[in-house]
């Protein structure tokens, strides 16, 4: 991961930028740009491309984990074709507050990376998405854009501002030091459970956040209590499924991500 941040760091210095696919914001209010940027193609043959949204003055947008009061983002890549599967990467949000519960996102604008992988590869990839989003200023309002390019294999520079959103990303545990995460589980008292987490990591700096992220849609999880003592950070939270319904949580598919001053560290599950 170092290596390829370094990588990146390189390629925005070296190249010039690429001509943009461009999506028209149409009367969306809070947005003044959408384009999908075509990318390039890597050498086992998927693709990297991007979309880049800019926002006007006051207004942001959500990270896949918004918080209590933000629009969890979602794709629909329904419409593509040569193309078996998109990832997307979310660059590091910030951590902002409004009407004083906390949501995460991004002002003034975020690109995020999309990497494709084909179903016969040499040839072209038809990429068509729909995407519903929340975007916040004084209220929050849901949005729905939609964005399609041709992808051809021909296409090998890579684009400056995606490879800038790509060293963007949280650390990983280990590039960030972490030696252990453990966690807990017991009965909420108003129904769920009780996530109690511990994570052994040097401080990422300032006030740091955590999220946390069940890996089930159908789970809703409040925003932590959080609090570091010496070289630990702590964190509970509660865990209710949408529906009132009892749940298994498998503690492998938990994901936790550490938001701090200087950096933001991702991290994958965690051990009793």
């Amino acid at each position: 991961m170092k290596l390829f941040r370094t990588l990146c760091t390189a390629l925005i210095a070296a190249l010039a930028l690429t001509s943009p696919t461009v999506s028209s914001a149409g009367d969306t209010k809070g947005l003044s740009k959408v384009e999908l940027r075509p990318g390039w193609r890597l050498q086992d043959g998927s693709h990297m491309a991007a979309l880049h949204l800019v926002l006007e003055p006051g207004w942001k947008t959500y990270w896949r984990a918004p918080g209590d009061v933000g629009i969890p983002p979602q794709f629909d890549w329904s419409g593509s074709r040569n193309i078996r599967s998109v990832s997307t990467s979310w660059p590091t949000p910030e951590v902002f507050f409004e009407q004083g519960m906390r949501s995460v996102g991004y002002k003034r604008e975020v690109v995020i990376p999309l990497h494709m992988t084909a179903l016969r590869s040499g040839e072209d990839m038809s990429l068509s998405g729909e995407m519903q989003i929340g975007i916040c200023k004084d209220i929050c309002i849901p949005a729905h854009l939609s964005f399609e390019a041709t992808l051809p294999p021909a296409s090998t520079r890579p684009d400056p501002m995606i490879a800038a959103a790509l060293t963007d990303m949280p650390f990983t545990a280990k590039e960030a030091g972490v030696t252990s995460v453990t966690c807990h589980l017991e009965p909420n008292t108003d129904g769920g459970l009780l996530l109690h987490t511990k994570i052994d990591l040097p401080s990422a700096g300032g006030t740091e956040y955590v999220v946390v992220e069940a890996g089930n849609p159908h789970v809703w999880v409040a925003e932590p209590d959080s609090r570091r003592d010496g070289g630990s950070l702590y964190a509970t939270t509660r865990l209710i499924h949408v529906e009132g319904r009892s749940f298994a949580l498998n503690r492998a598919d938990l994901r936790f991500t550490v938001i701090g001053r200087s950096h933001a560290v991702d991290i994958r599950g965690c051990t009793p």
